[in-house]
């Protein structure tokens, strides 16, 4: 018997071995990605960031916190809009002095539908404005009140 004809050639091993690596790396990559940094807490942004996270997680009363003081102490509970499977994307912040604009993309997954798995998303924008040292959610979409008067 020919023991050339047994034995592996080298090359292909490396390049099995190199493709193994590469698909175990990126396995890597893709688990291990978290949840997106935290946005500094001082910036409209980052209350607009945690207010939605908050509501997302069902925590309500972290949420008011992050209204302003005239919403909280006069809040006519609102019910959130339908939350599930909802992503929110930051697109831009607008700063002009004491007030804020934040614009966000609200992300819709769907798992029904007639082709399967959907997704939609609609531009969206709270207003936020300063409260002494702190920013403060004014307005916020439908989706995301929590007192009747934050309704835009």
């Amino acid at each position: 018997m020919d023991t050339a004809a047994r034995k592996p050639d080298r090359t292909l091993l490396i390049v099995i071995a190199t493709v193994v690596a590469l698909v175990v790396v990126a396995l890597v990559v893709v688990f291990s990605r978290g949840a997106s940094e935290p946005l500094d807490e001082s910036t409209p942004a980052g209350v607009v960031q945690r207010y939605a996270e908050a509501l997302l997680a069902g925590d309500v009363d972290a949420a008011k916190e992050h209204l302003t003081s005239e919403l909280q102490s006069s809040c006519e509970p609102a019910e959130p809009g339908p939350l599930d499977d909802t992503r929110v994307v930051l697109e831009s912040t607008t700063e002009r002095g004491d007030t804020a604009d934040v614009e966000v993309s609200m992300v819709y997954s769907s798992s029904g539908g007639l082709f399967g798995p959907s997704e939609y998303r609609s531009e969206e924008r709270f207003r936020l404005v300063r409260e002494g040292s702190r920013w403060a959610i004014e307005s916020s979409p439908w989706q995301f009140t929590l007192c009747m008067e934050s309704f835009e």
